[in-house]
């Protein structure tokens, strides 16, 4: 597979020399943990009173559900990108979230979904993109990463190739949710609803000092047909390198792709020496928040620390590190 070190080096070169050049603080360093894991649900216009009390604890349950499952795992010595795509499977499974089952709708009222996966111990990574009959798209890019020469397909390419490899291929009506409807038929009567940006995604360090991200969308609700957004784009919606940090990220993909978010934190790291909360700040709260970007990353480095950063309202995220309770925050309320 293709070495992503240095992918997007020259596309972010300028910002990393318009950085501030002042030293950093130093991040104080506790014992590093046996492993770490985070995961989201979204970013977006997630704020108290949008839900109910049964929908937030639908929310809290599954985030928890999903932390629980990767937590089980790299208890018992799974590899990070086993456990990432594992948890982003479960939440794929939902129709809760803006992926796989909850999927959103483009404006010819299709499910159109993006998933992609890296493994930072060999920088190996696997994507596909438009894919419609996947039943779950991140277990696709793996197979596309494990088991293919390229790094993405899309469409009907993704689809044949999925099929060809015994994965689990259903009707396009299997995507299908109500809330993912509404939302489609509020963009088509150009009602201004606010939405969250429901993309789910899981960034692991495992018991062995290897890193690794999954992220999995079903894009922006009215989308135009065949839009690939920064989901299945290493570098943007994506990235993971056992020398710097795993990312995954969530919001306004076009804006993700051009400041090639993921990968720019993680060489804002390996190039400038800033720290992970650092790095992923300038980024989101920075960069992206200048040009009126509205999204988050979640990010987890090499020594077990994490960042989970956003600059919309709020956006469902948690986190869970070896002997350590389990976190879930919903709101930006919730400080991190």
């Amino acid at each position: 597979m293709r070495n992503f070190r240095n992918i997007f080096f020259a596309l972010i070169t300028f910002s990393l020399m318009a950085c501030n050049t002042e030293e950093q603080p130093v991040q104080q360093h506790t014992e590093k943990p046996d492993y770490a894991l985070v995961i989201h649900g979204g970013a977006g216009y997630i704020v108290q009173g949008r839900y109910d009390d049964k929908q937030e604890k639908e929310y809290i349950d599954k985030l928890s559900q999903a932390l629980s499952l990767g937590d089980s795992l790299l208890k018992i010595g799974v590899k990070a990108v086993d456990v990432v795509e594992q948890v982003v499977m479960l939440m794929e499974n939902s129709p809760l979230f803006n992926a796989g089952k909850g999927a959103v709708f483009t404006a010819a009222g299709e499910n159109e979904m993006d998933a992609s996966i890296m493994d930072g111990s060999k920088l190996n990574a696997g994507a596909v993109a438009g894919v419609k009959t996947i039943k779950n798209p991140i277990h696709a890019a793996r197979m596309v990463m494990d088991s293919s020469k390229h790094v993405l397909l899309s469409g009907e390419g993704a689809q044949q190739f999925a099929s060809a490899k015994g994965m689990e291929i259903v009707d396009p009506d299997y995507f299908y949710s109500e809330n993912a409807w509404e939302s489609l038929q509020n963009a088509l009567e150009s009602e201004k609803k606010k939405e969250k940006m429901g993309t789910v995604g899981a960034v692991a360090l495992d018991q062995y000092g290897n890193l690794a991200a999954a992220t999995s969308t079903g894009g922006m609700t009215n989308k135009m047909k065949g839009r690939i957004g920064d989901s299945p784009i290493i570098g943007a919606g994506t990235y993971a390198d056992n020398e710097s940090c795993a990312v995954s990220g969530t919001g306004h993909g076009e804006y993700f792709i051009v400041n090639a978010v993921a990968f720019h934190i993680s060489a804002l790291m390996k190039y400038k020496g800033m720290s992970l909360q650092e790095a992923a700040d300038h980024v989101v709260n920075g960069i992206l928040k200048e040009q009126d970007a509205g999204g988050g990353v979640i990010a987890v480095d090499y020594n077990g620390h994490i960042a989970m950063p956003f600059n919309t309202p709020g956006m469902f995220r948690g986190y869970i590190k070896a002997g350590d309770e389990m976190v879930v925050k919903l709101y930006g309320e919730d400080s991190d």
